[in-house]
This record gives C-alpha cells, sequence and structure tokens, in this order.
C-alpha cells in the first residue's frame, strides 16, 4: 500500500465519525488506500457502528486491486460474519456491479 494519510489517519477515527465521509469518497472514487481504511473502519467500528458485510465489501474492493493487506483482513472478517451477513456483502457487490454495467 501507498503512504497515505487515510491509513496514517486512522487511529484518529476510533471515535470520530466526522472524519469517516472523507474516506467514504476517496473510496467511492475508487482510491485503494480508502477501501482498505473504510474496510477497517467498519470491522472495527471507528467512528461508525461495526457493520461487517460494509467491510467486507470495501475490503472486496481493495482486494481487487491487488491490496494483500486487505485480501488477510477480509479473510479475518469473513471468519467472523454470519451467514445473513455474508449474503448481504454478496449483495452490496452485486448492486456495485450493476452500477456499472448501468453507467451510474
Amino acid at each position: 500500500m501507498s503512504d497515505n494519510s487515510y491509513l496514517k489517519d486512522l487511529i484518529l477515527l476510533r471515535n470520530d465519525p466526522s472524519k469517516v465521509g472523507a474516506v467514504r469518497e476517496a473510496a467511492e472514487r475508487g482510491e485503494v488506500d480508502a477501501q482498505y481504511a473504510l474496510g477497517l473502519i467498519y470491522a472495527e467500528g471507528r467512528g461508525v457502528t461495526i457493520d461487517l458485510a460494509q467491510a467486507h465489501y470495501w475490503l472486496s474492493l481493495a482486494v481487487e486491486q491487488g491490496d494483500a493487506d486487505a485480501d488477510l483482513l477480509r479473510n479475518i472478517v469473513g471468519s467472523q460474519m454470519t451467514d445473513d451477513e455474508y449474503a448481504a456483502a454478496k449483495r452490496l457487490r452485486a448492486g456495485a456491479s450493476l452500477r456499472v454495467i448501468g453507467g451510474s
């Protein structure tokens, strides 16, 4: 991973929801470090409620860009997920694919 402020600032995100929006915006633009960071944010509940489906989703996007650290964390998150959470993560991935195909 590159040396990016999203990762440096994670320590500050422990209980600060105001910082999550900027990371989300960068993740939505496709920035791999922000996708990893957002996956970690959701996995650990840093400024948000823990959401393993969201964590898995964002980490999967980072994995697709070749982030090996995201792959390791996604495996840990996956091992903690219920069947319902995994199904929710799959729905998120399917929705993202449809948006890309539809161009919106």
